[in-house]
C-alpha cells in the first residue's frame, strides 16, 4: 500500500489502515475478520475520557533538539507543553545533552480569530519562533479551531519558508479529523518525510535506525556484540540526523502502533528496508528480529552466535522467575500492537494471560507483511486469548472486564491504567520504559518488575478498600460493550 507524499496531510487511519476502536470477542476472531476488513470503525455512544492526535504529534516534533514548534490553536491547546517540556529535561539528562526547554509557542486563537482567521497570527508566531530560537527548522501543529475556520496553513508555511529560509512543516493533526489518535504519530511523520528527510549521500551497512520514545538506549548495546550501530529517533534527535536517515541499512520500531508508517515512507522513497519481523520482546520474537537483521546485514552467523550467548545468560535466573510466577494469571491493557509485546514476555515468564485490551486495532498494515502482524505473531506464540477487547480507555468498560475476569496481575503500558488496577486492589505493573523491556534481558527486567510488585498485595488490597467508584450495581451487570453505538443498554 503506497504512501501519498505529495499531499501535506496524512490519510486517517480508519480510512488507511480500517481501524478500529470497539471489539469484544477472541484474539482468533479478531485477526480472521481483520483479514477481511470485516470490522466497521464504530464509537461508543458514550465516551468517558478520549485522547487527541495533535498530543501524539507534539510528543515527537517537539522533543527534536535544535526545532521549535508553532501550535496553531487556543492556549488550551498548549497544555501539552509542560507534560513533554519535563519529559524532555529529564530525557536530556540521562542522555548527556544540555538540559533545555523544548521550544514551543501557542497563537493563542481568541473568539475574533475564528471569525476573521487567524493566518496572519500564525504569520508573526512564526517569525516570532525563529526570533527567539533560531531552529533549523519549525513545525507547525494545526488544532480544532485552526482546522474548522479553514485557516490556510500551506500558504501561510510556503512563505514564511521563503522569508526565514529554513524548512517550516505543517502537521496536520486537528483533534476532530480522527477517532484513533494514533494518527497523530502518523502526522508527524508524513512531515518530516516531506520536508525533512533527504536522498541519502551514502549508505550505512552498520546502521539501524530504530523508532521509538524517550527512553533508555538498550539497543546500542545489543547490537554492538555484532559490530552494528544504533540509533534510535525521533525524541532527543537533531534535524540534521532526521535528514540522514535515508542512509540506514534498515529500519525498526519498538511496535507498529508508532513505526510502521515511517518506516514504509523510507522504505518507498529510500530502498531502506523495514525489519520484516515483531518487535524484539520475548525470546522468540527477539530471535526473529535479529535473524532479520541478520539477513539485511550479512552477519547471520554473528547473530545465531548472539543469540545462543544471551539465551544461555538468563537461563537460569529465568527459570527461577518461572518458578516464583507459576500459576498465576494476569489481564494486559496497552495501546494496541504492545499489548503483544507483553504478552509474548508473559508467556516467556510461565504466565497465563486471561485477556488482553488493546486502545485500538489497525486491520492492515502500511507494509503488507504478515511477519510485522502483532496480533497473529501473539496467536502464534501464546495461543488464542478468548477475552480480547478493543476499547479506547474508557474505565467503565474496563472496570467491568477487570471485575468478571479477578486476575493476580495487571500488565499496563500507561500509568493511568496502573491506577485503575490499583484502585480494583490488583497488583499492577507500569511498563513504564518500553526499550527496558527490550530483548532477552527484558523478559528479565520485566519478571523482576513483577515479582516486586507481587510483595506489594496486600498494601494494594489496603488502598482498594477505601476506594470508591461512581458506578451502580446495575452498571456492573451490564455487559461492558453496552454502549456500543447502535448497541445501547437499557
Amino acid at each position: 500500500m503506497a504512501i501519498n507524499l505529495q499531499t501535506p496531510e496524512v490519510e486517517i487511519r480508519e480510512n488507511r489502515l480500517n481501524s478500529v476502536l470497539s471489539y469484544q470477542g477472541s484474539a482468533k476472531d479478531l485477526c480472521a475478520k481483520s483479514a477481511q476488513r470485516l470490522l466497521p470503525c464504530r464509537d461508543n455512544s458514550f465516551n468517558q475520557c478520549g485522547d487527541c492526535s495533535a498530543q501524539r504529534a507534539f510528543l515527537h516534533i517537539a522533543q527534536i533538539r535544535d526545532t521549535a514548534v508553532v501550535n496553531h490553536g487556543p492556549i488550551g491547546c498548549a497544555g501539552d507543553f509542560a507534560i513533554f517540556n519535563a519529559q524532555f529535561r529529564g530525557g536530556c539528562r540521562s542522555k548527556g545533552y544540555p538540559v533545555e526547554n523544548i521550544r514551543a509557542l501557542s497563537t493563542n486563537l481568541q473568539e475574533r480569530d475564528t471569525v476573521y482567521g487567524g493566518g496572519e497570527k500564525l504569520a508573526e508566531t512564526i517569525r516570532e519562533a525563529y526570533r527567539r530560537f533560531h531552529p533549523k527548522a519549525i513545525f507547525v501543529n494545526t488544532s480544532c479551531a485552526s482546522g474548522i475556520i479553514g485557516d490556510d496553513i500551506d500558504g501561510v508555511v510556503d512563505a514564511a519558508e521563503k522569508e526565514l529560509g529554513i524548512p517550516i512543516v505543517p502537521i496536520y493533526c486537528e483533534g476532530f479529523k480522527s477517532q484513533v489518535w494514533t494518527t497523530g504519530f502518523d502526522a508527524a511523520f508524513h512531515g518530516i518525510l516531506r520536508k525533512i528527510v533527504k536522498p541519502p549521500k551514502e549508505k550505512r551497512a552498520d546502521l539501524i535506525t530504530i523508532f521509538n520514545f524517550v527512553n533508555e538506549d538498550v539497543f546500542t548495546p545489543l547490537l554492538a556484540k555484532i559490530g552494528l550501530k544504533a540509533k534510535c529517533l525521533v525524541v532527543h534527535s537533531s534535524i540534521e540526523e532526521l535528514e540522514r536517515i535515508s542512509e540506514a541499512a534498515a529500519t525498526s520500531h519498538i511496535c507498529e502502533t508508532l513505526g510502521t508508517y515511517i518506516a514504509k515512507g523510507l522504505e518507498q522513497e529510500y530502498g531502506v528496508p523495514e525489519i520484516k519481523s515483531p518487535p524484539p520482546f520475548g525470546f522468540a520474537w527477539t530471535d526473529a528480529w535479529l535473524r532479520e537483521i541478520g539477513k539485511i546485514t550479512h552477519k547471520e552467523k554473528e547473530v545465531e552466535a548472539l543469540i545462543q550467548s544471551e539465551r544461555e545468560h538468563v537461563e537460569q535466573e529465568l527459570a527461577e522467575l518461572r518458578k516464583k510466577l507459576e500459576g498465576k494469571t494476569a489481564y494486559i491493557v496497552a495501546g494496541a500492537s504492545f499489548g503483544h509485546s507483553i504478552l509474548s514476555m508473559a508467556r516467556d515468564l510461565g504466565i497465563e494471560v486471561v485477556g488482553i485490551t488493546g486502545f485500538h486495532h489497525d486491520q492492515r498494515f502500511d507494509n503488507e507483511d504478515d511477519r510485522i502482524n502483532s496480533l497473529k505473531n501473539a496467536i502464534t506464540c501464546a495461543g488464542d486469548i478468548q477475552n480480547y477487547h478493543v476499547c479506547n480507555k474508557q474505565p467503565y468498560q474496563l472496570i467491568n472486564i477487570i471485575r468478571a475476569l479477578k486476575p493476580d496481575l495487571l500488565l499496563a503500558r500507561h500509568d493511568n491504567m496502573v491506577i485503575l488496577g490499583t484502585k480494583l486492589g490488583i497488583p499492577s505493573v507500569y511498563v513504564d520504559d518500553a526499550n527496558l523491556a527490550v530483548g532477552y534481558a527484558g523478559v528479565i527486567n520485566t519478571g523482576r518488575k513483577i515479582i516486586q510488585v507481587m510483595q506489594t498485595k496486600n498494601f494494594i488490597k489496603n488502598i482498594a478498600k477505601h476506594v470508591k467508584f461512581p458506578y451502580t450495581d446495575w452498571w456492573y451487570q451490564q455487559d461492558p460493550f453496552a454502549f456500543q453505538r447502535g448497541e445501547l443498554g437499557e
